[in-house]
């Protein structure tokens, strides 16, 4: 028995919340929450405010670090070939020049009889034995002179670390963080302009939805007229009071009926599923609008007066508006910008220095650093008016910034006096809707008892039910073009 309770009351349940009901403003509430396009403009925002925190970072210092290794073929020496070779050498070259010099005193002095040819012998030994060991140490300290000036660089490892602050960049930072500011706020006009044209949308499609509900009454109201005056017309028919061609006609009538009311059901269909698209919604939620029950009333948005007063804050409520002096701020500053590009650039360095091998105390396969502070100072000399062009160019287009903004102001203001003049149009032609369907409805009520007294023909009825059908139709027509009227005057006002 549960198990045959349930599955009555779980579809009946499924059927309710797919009929959910829902009016204008949650349906636009929702389009705000869940709306595809409005969040993807939500991450440009975020994107925005990220470039405004890292423009910010322009003005702190930069710390740069940078480490290498390099393996050479050759090493850097001092000495050439024939300094190394004199160093190398150097006690055997000395002895070999003063060896001659010694044999000729030693010679010199046995000549003169200070010594004898024995002791001149002896000492020739001595000064050779002398000769030799002082060819050797020399040699030995020479030989250490040469691999004190190896440089030793076949491996060299080198790091440095830099931190750069920058002083003066020609205004080029300031003009950069401003205009990540307005590319900022030109992300949330953009939004508002996303956010105002998706609610424009919403309210059209949901009065339109409404409207075409009351036409689908209206198309099944007047097939249940036409089935009605068939069922008569067969009547008279059987009675010998009409002729087969009047049924022929009805039943024309009848069909010309069911596919209006298939059209508009599918019209009805397909703007739900717009709503839904728009809403962020399954397109096959299958939602009911509050305002489709029941037959479309106009209500006043605003009066004339209240639409005067907010004409005065028009332009900067319309978003576009923003947008044009949004581009006309980011285009001077683009200026400025360049303009920095030619303006003297300081800049304060200091950092430090580890390599291996060091320079600073000889060569030594040590690392050792070397620590440094200084100024950079760049500025450009000439180049051919670049700079003046680039400037001249950039005024330009701030110029025709201007000028579109002028521009769009114009248009503005101008599609404002246009939406008031259509939604006075569409007021007068509901007060003549409502006068001709108060007509329609007593031509219908009379053609109905002439044709049942006998004094009209069927002809007369279908044209009756017709001219009603029209007037109906051009009735809710009338109703949702003020509507609609309206909501665009709000929108023009940039009014939500």
């Amino acid at each position: 028995m549960k198990r045959v309770y349930f599955s009555i009351i779980l579809p009946l349940f499924a059927i309710v919340l797919c009929a959910q009901s829902y009016s204008l403003n949650e349906l636009r509430t929702m389009a705000l929450e869940n709306n595809k396009q409005l969040k993807v403009s939500k991450i440009q925002q975020d994107i925005a405010a990220d470039a405004v925190r890292e423009a910010k970072t322009k003005y702190l210092p930069r710390v740069n670090a940078m480490a290498g290794y390099d393996l050479f073929s050759r090493e850097i020496s001092i000495l050439n070939n024939r300094q190394k070779a004199a160093l190398n050498n150097v006690g055997t070259n000395a002895v070999n020049n003063l060896q001659p010099h010694i044999g000729n005193a030693i010679a010199a002095m046995q000549a003169q009889g200070v010594i004898t040819a024995q002791e001149a012998a002896q000492l020739g030994a001595i000064a050779q034995q002398m000769g030799q060991k002082i060819s050797e140490k020399g040699d030995a300290i020479g030989h250490d002179f040469e691999r004190a000036f190896r440089t030793n660089t076949h491996n060299i490892f080198a790091g440095n670390i830099l931190v750069t602050q920058p002083v003066y960049m020609g205004g080029a930072i300031t003009a950069a963080n401003k205009m990540a500011r307005i590319s900022r706020d030109m992300a949330a006009n953009n939004s508002d302009n996303l956010r105002q044209a998706t609610l424009l949308a919403l309210d059209n499609a949901y009065w339109m939805a409404v409207s075409l509900k009351n036409k689908e009454r209206l198309a099944n109201e007047y097939l249940s007229l036409v089935k009605k005056l068939s069922d008569d017309v067969n009547k008279c028919i059987r009675e010998g009071v009409a002729t087969r061609a009047d049924g022929l006609k009805v039943d024309v009538a009848v069909n010309e009926a069911e596919m209006a009311v298939t059209r508009v059901e599918n019209g009805v269909a397909l703007t739900k599923m717009y709503l839904c698209q728009l809403c962020g919604m399954p397109l096959d939620s299958g939602i009911t609008l509050a305002d489709e029950g029941r037959e479309s009333r106009v209500e006043s948005q605003g009066s004339r007066g209240e639409e005067e007063s907010l004409s005065d804050s028009l332009h900067s409520r319309r978003p576009e508006v923003r947008l044009l002096e949004n581009a006309i701020d980011m285009s001077k500053q683009s200026t400025k910008l360049i303009q920095a590009l030619y303006r003297p650039h300081i800049a304060l360095t200091g950092g430090v220095i580890v390599s291996n091998p060091s320079i600073y105390n000889g060569f030594e396969r040590k690392f050792k650093e070397n620590w440094n502070v200084g100024i950079l100072v760049q500025m450009p000399i000439w180049s051919w008016y670049e700079g003046r062009y680039k400037i001249r160019m950039g005024r330009s287009a701030t110029r025709i910034a201007e000028l579109e903004l002028q521009d769009a102001r114009e248009k503005i203001s101008l599609q404002v006096a246009q939406c008031r003049f259509k939604l006075d149009e569409a007021r007068k032609r509901l007060v003549k809707a409502n006068s001709n369907m108060r007509s329609a409805e007593e031509n219908l009520r009379c053609a109905n008892i002439g044709f049942q007294e006998g004094v009209m023909t069927v002809t007369n009825v279908m044209e009756a039910q017709t001219a009603w059908q029209k007037a109906e139709t051009q009735r809710i027509d009338a109703s949702i073009d003020v509507i609609l009227a309206q909501t665009e005057l709000r929108h023009a006002l940039g009014i939500e």
